[in-house]
């Protein structure tokens, strides 16, 4: 289990970051810049995390604090991918900012960060309860529900993206009860396995976007 499960977090964190370098160096506008960007800090933020959960599995040290700093750290950048991706519909699609839809993005991503702050979330302690998993995760599974509601809208205009919706969709669905119940059932916690798949197929998603563009021009 330790060794499969650390395998996969190792690979998932050295592609997500790799696949967003070589995206920026390939990127030729703004919006492939914000997909390789999107990329590196989904793959860098969860290496706060991914990294304690590896060497706690072959350490003895007590990583509790670093764990839970490591899921903080996570939740803040988790955020900002979402926030990134909305930019990056725009900029796909071309469409023009719809002023109503920017300020539920940004509210709600700024609560949902401010809420990471709270010390009931007990990072140090790596003991978040499930008032404060939900509490946190309200504005959060509204901010996915946006992106992915936008994105659903676009299915049909291109093939790159045309999945994109599904796989926001999904990630939520395997990462709301990790987050909100994991510290009373620990066995949710292996739902981060697909929702790490959903990541993958959202970069691949930004490599297929970049490389048709390149190929067309």
């Amino acid at each position: 289990m330790k060794y499969g499960e650390s395998t996969f977090d190792i690979l998932y964190l050295l592609f997500a970051i790799a696949a967003g370098c070589l995206i920026l160096r390939r990127a030729r506008n703004k919006t492939e810049k914000q997909m390789g960007l999107a990329a590196v800090i989904l793959g860098c933020g969860d290496a706060f995390h991914l990294v304690p959960r590896v060497l706690h599995y072959f350490s003895s040290a007590d990583l509790t604090a670093a764990l839970g700093i490591g899921k903080l750290i996570t939740s803040v950048t988790m955020t900002a991918f979402y926030v990134l991706l909305y930019y990056i519909w725009l900029g796909h699609y071309g469409e023009k900012e719809n002023k109503k839809v920017a300020l539920a993005v940004w509210l709600l991503a700024i609560v949902r960060i401010g809420l990471c702050f709270f010390p009931q979330n007990g990072w140090l302690q790596n003991s978040s309860g499930v008032t404060w998993g939900v509490v946190r995760n309200v504005p959060f599974a509204a901010l996915g529900a946006v992106i992915c509601w936008l994105y659903w809208k676009k299915r049909r205009e291109d093939r790159a993206f045309r999945f994109m919706w599904l796989y926001i969709l999904l990630s939520f669905l395997f990462y709301i009860p990790v987050a909100v119940a994991a510290g009373l059932l620990p066995i949710l916690g292996m739902l981060m396995l697909p929702k790490t798949v959903c990541y993958i197929l959202m970069i691949l998603a930004f490599w297929r976007a970049v490389n048709t563009k390149t190929a067309d021009a």
